[in-house]
């Protein structure tokens, strides 16, 4: 190992994975600063091993030992860019969690992500498969963000353009994977806000609360009852949240699918394709509430895997597969894994 005075060697990760799998990294450093980053990139130690950037956690499966270094993004820091009659440019550090930093602009009143409360994780993960719940994606309200070269420590600004975002996508899931380190993100939130509630079951808990004219508080308490109704607190039980993407088809397929399964849940994504709903599939082919050892499918929503205690990873994996598997036999509809296995 070349010189760097912040490494720790065989450090348990079972604290900063919110699945709770017992895996050991090999090299260990958490980063809290830029010049500290920057002196990790020069010693060379990135070169020599594998590298994972670790942020919140949450969306991570270990399937073993992690045998290179991983970088653990501690940054902290949100700030006010500029502000206009309408407008808010607001950054935020990749090591803020993500949940605080959405309660912290609706208590401000700057709206826009509040759709997307809740959601595990830290800041600096959100850009890179392009979160969304309930109608709202990050690309929404992203306007740009800082990315920290992993070979010359050089920053560099990204546009929301140049993100090349997709459903659960974007350039840092793909060309850019291993190249560049998200370092901050910057949101243009609106301060007059128009809500969103058309999306799921958001406009039913809304009236069961007993509120006409939401705001963007109201819509926030809204998504946080409504998920913690449906998912499992990672902190009491583990989980990364959905673990497999909803499909997308052409509405050729659909329409067969729709005539066989009348009651399959859809919904429109452009005039071509279809997004299904993965947590339908599965549940039809019987995996709802599912256990076997410590590795199980979540009693109330079929699209969270969780760890009832001491699932290893590779128990976890396995259920994946046997759930795609199914479901391929069933529908003929292959299922993506929104988790990263490592």
């Amino acid at each position: 190992m070349s010189h760097y005075s912040d490494i720790k060697e065989n450090i348990s990760l079972h604290p900063f994975n919110t699945f709770h799998i017992e895996s050991k990294a090999r090299y260990y450093t958490a980063i809290s600063n830029l010049a500290q980053f920057r002196e990790l990139i020069a010693s060379g130690i990135l070169l020599e091993n594998t590298m994972l950037l670790l942020g919140g956690g949450s969306n991570l499966l270990f399937t073993g030992n992690y045998k290179g270094t991983v970088v653990h993004f501690l940054n902290k820091g949100i700030e006010i860019i500029s502000r206009s009659e309408d407008t808010i440019l607001i950054k935020a550090a990749a090591g803020e969690n993500w949940h605080e930093f959405v309660s912290y602009c609706v208590n401000e009143g700057f709206g826009g992500i509040e759709n997307l409360s809740l959601i595990p994780g830290n800041v600096g993960s959100s850009p890179i498969q392009n979160i969304g719940a309930y109608g709202v994606e990050v690309k929404d309200s992203l306007h740009s963000l800082e990315s920290i070269d992993l070979v010359s420590g050089e920053l560099s600004t990204f546009s929301r353009e140049e993100c090349r975002f997709g459903y659960r996508d974007s350039i840092f899931k793909s060309e850019l994977k291993g190249k560049k380190a998200i370092w901050s993100v910057t949101f243009e939130l609106s301060l007059k806000p128009v809500v969103h509630i058309e999306y799921g079951a958001i406009k039913d808990e809304l009236a069961a609360m007993g509120i006409q004219s939401p705001g963007i508080a109201d819509v926030s308490r809204a998504v946080c009852a409504i998920r913690k109704s449906k998912l499992p607190d990672p902190k009491l039980l583990g989980n990364a949240g959905s673990f497999f993407k909803n499909p997308t088809v052409d509405h050729k397929f659909a329409d067969k699918l729709l005539e066989a399964f009348p009651k399959m849940v859809s919904y429109p994504l452009g005039d071509e394709h279809l997004k299904l709903a993965a947590g339908w599939l599965i549940e039809q082919c019987g995996w709802k509430g599912f256990r076997e050892g410590d590795a199980g499918v979540h009693e109330n929503q079929a699209l969270v895997l969780v760890n009832y205690g001491n699932a290893k990873g590779s128990d976890i994996l396995t259920l994946a597969h046997r759930i795609q598997n199914s479901v391929y036999e069933r529908f003929g509809v292959k299922l993506e894994m929104e988790v990263n296995v490592i």
